[in-house]
């Protein structure tokens, strides 16, 4: 909840449970939070605390502006209470008031938000997959054979007495859902918007909770849902098939997000749960030492390898912002059509739990060591691979500077760096194969950065990992491997060692093994300090809400990619040696990837007659003297093609 008022409302429940006028308890007294406040002095648990902020019921609540945080100061003092509390505050507000009054951050469970998207059955199965949806699916229908729901306005409890009291039953083991309490909420302005939540087994109330609609009218708050089962089990799927209902009813309304207050955020994902706001309790206490002023916590120190005009300047515009949620205000900050549906809004900025997607998912293939020792601030997503190359080379080189490449490769490197006023060091692939890296002239040429490509795009090889290792440690300068197509590869992925080596960038796309070339992302793995130089030359809102939702789905159907790449891996291996037998064919080359590149006798006259045939193939003859690339298709493309050539013969 981001409104002041509705805090305070909130605050006003807390002294109703309390039985006092002002909101003054131990920390032990907030159960939800015993774990986090262990590590503190027991003296410093038991001892009386004014708390500011939305307890018992878990929302956020905005950070007290200095003359609030001072007014909170001077009725502590006038008390005599020696602590004070702001609860649950959004690791990405400004913080600096806090800090400089004294306060410390003590970490507690994120906010948790389950964002409806369009069919919440199709939400479900991209998140937690069509099993555990299913389950859900399963609960809730074998629950309303026996349970009834209903919805009873907060107002109206007045004659609903056995709901009342099974309410407060219900959470009794809290302390703080006590029955003044809620007749507190009931009589405060937040009534209007609140209904309970009751699941009844015949005459016995088996659930109870509290939804409180957003004052932005997008959203709903689960302030508290309490089930109680005898059956083993039970009381689980009862709460679970409460929820999965809560959703259903939050679609049919046209509401965009339920909010499931703090929680593990692993079981949270486990309901469906898609968005996971960082919160910290601030606590000062008499012995605690103050956090250190003026810090940031949230934004990761500049990498030394930022162009100095880069340095200079700030993340742009709204994307400062990315780790302030905007699902539950009022905005009225960007300037678009509000009568055109839920298209006119900007897409979500915070990508922090799709990055955790897709490295939890990627650490999971075969060939990613170290992958899970990564972490979202590892991850920047990009307008496809090639972005993140423009990117880096935006963000980590001055003009002037000199950028290497390794002819044949991707031509896409030298462009970038000539429009950004780059020299350019071409240090050519050495062998028959095209796959020798000169680490030696590399070093001697002192690159600010290095692109190398693979497995090679136009080539198909891969490089030896000795030599990359060998460049890696010995350089000053960057080195970027572009891994577009490192899926098809046997050989292990170098993403890992980006958490070992603070020169090293990888990119990896989902154009190609993962078939979702038109969404348009590209993902770029480097130390934090790196990905922080790219948002600050990185256009605000590239990358969309229909892309993030297609990446997402994608990446919890790895099984189908995989299952795809062995199918590629074999008609690659059946089409190298189908083109290896035939009279217009000279060389095949090696491949790691999902095409050949392929030397023709007649090159010329080929390439004439494939497209006089309508069929479209690259050619590389320019890179590499009468060569051609060549994609692998499904097996009837692939027969058309040598067809062609032998129709060209």
């Amino acid at each position: 909840m981001r409104r002041t008022a509705d805090i305070d409302a909130l605050q006003d429940v807390l002294c109703a449970a309390l039985g006092s006028r002002e909101p003054v308890c131990s920390l032990g007294h907030l159960a939800q939070d015993t774990a986090a406040f262990a590590t503190l002095d027991p003296a410093v648990v038991e001892r009386p605390t004014l708390v500011s902020g939305g307890v018992p019921y878990a929302p956020t609540g905005p950070v007290p502006a200095l003359p609030a945080l001072d007014e909170l100061l001077g009725r502590a003092k006038a008390l005599g209470v020696p602590q004070v509390l702001v609860a649950q505050v959004r690791r990405g507000d400004d913080t600096s008031g806090l800090r400089r009054a004294g306060f410390v951050p003590v970490a507690v469970d994120p906010e948790c938000v389950f964002r409806v998207a369009g069919d919440v059955d199709e939400a479900l199965r991209t998140r937690v997959g069509a099993d555990r949806l299913g389950e859900l699916r399963r609960r809730r229908a074998e629950a309303a054979r026996e349970v009834r729901w209903e919805r009873v306005p907060l107002r109206g409890l007045g004659g609903r007495a056995g709901v009342r009291e099974a309410f407060v039953a219900l959470h009794e083991d809290t302390g703080l859902y006590t029955a003044d309490a809620l007749d507190a909420l009931a009589r405060g302005p937040l009534a209007e918007r609140t209904e309970m939540l009751v699941a009844r087994r015949g005459s016995t109330v088996v659930q109870a909770g509290l939804l409180t609609r957003s004052h932005n009218g997008r959203g709903v708050y689960c302030l508290a849902l309490a089930t109680h089962d005898d059956a083993p089990g039970a009381a689980r799927d009862l709460q679970e098939a409460g929820l999965y209902g809560v959703y259903l009813d939050a679609q049919r309304s046209g509401l965009a997000w339920v909010h499931l207050g703090r929680g593990d955020a692993g079981r949270m994902r486990g309901l469906g749960a898609d968005l996971f706001v960082p919160v910290d309790h601030w606590l000062r206490a008499p012995g605690l030492a103050p956090a250190e002023a003026d810090a940031d916590a949230g934004e990761a120190t500049l990498s030394a390898f930022a162009a100095p005009q880069v340095a200079a300047v700030p993340v742009p515009g709204p994307a400062r912002f990315r780790r302030q949620p905007r699902f539950d205000v009022v905005d009225l900050s960007s300037n678009t059509n509000p009568f055109l549906g839920a298209a006119s809004h900007y897409p979500e900025l915070d990508t922090a739990e799709l990055a955790r997607t897709y490295l939890s998912t990627v650490a999971r293939l075969p060939g990613h060591p170290g992958v899970g020792a990564l972490t979202a601030d590892h991850v920047l997503f990009s307008s496809g691979a090639v972005d993140g190359a423009l990117l880096l080379l935006s963000a980590l080189a001055s003009p002037g500077e000199r950028v290497c490449v390794t002819s044949p490769t991707f031509p896409l490197y030298d462009h970038f760096a000539r429009v950004l006023r780059l020299p350019v060091v071409d240090v050519p692939l050495r062998g028959e194969d095209l796959d020798e890296l000169d680490v030696e002239r590399i070093l001697a040429a002192e690159p600010r950065v290095t692109l190398l490509c693979d497995p090679n795009n136009p080539v198909g090889t891969r490089l030896d990992p000795a030599r990359v290792h060998a460049l890696v440690a010995g350089g000053r300068g960057l080195v970027v491997i572009d891994e577009a197509y490192v899926e098809f590869s046997e050989k292990p992925s170098y993403a890992g060692l980006v958490a070992r080596y603070d020169n090293l960038v990888v990119l990896r796309t989902l154009s190609k093994a993962w078939g979702l070339a038109s969404a348009r992302c590209g993902v770029v793995l480097a130390r934090p300090g790196v990905v922080e130089a790219l948002r600050r030359v990185q256009v605000p809102f590239g990358f969309t809400d229909a892309s993030q939702r297609a990446v997402r789905d994608r990446l919890t159907d790895a099984a189908r990619v995989l299952y795809s790449v062995r199918r590629v891996r074999a008609e690659r291996e059946w089409m190298a040696a189908a083109l290896a037998d035939h009279p217009a064919v000279e060389r095949v080359f090696p491949s790691e990837t999902n095409f050949l590149l392929v030397r023709l006798h007649k090159h010329e006259r080929v390439m004439d007659r494939l497209r006089d045939a309508g069929i479209l193939v690259a050619d590389t003859g320019r890179a590499i003297p009468d060569t051609c690339r060549v994609s692998i298709g499904e097996r009837r493309a692939n027969h058309s093609l040598l067809a062609a050539l032998t129709a060209a013969l």
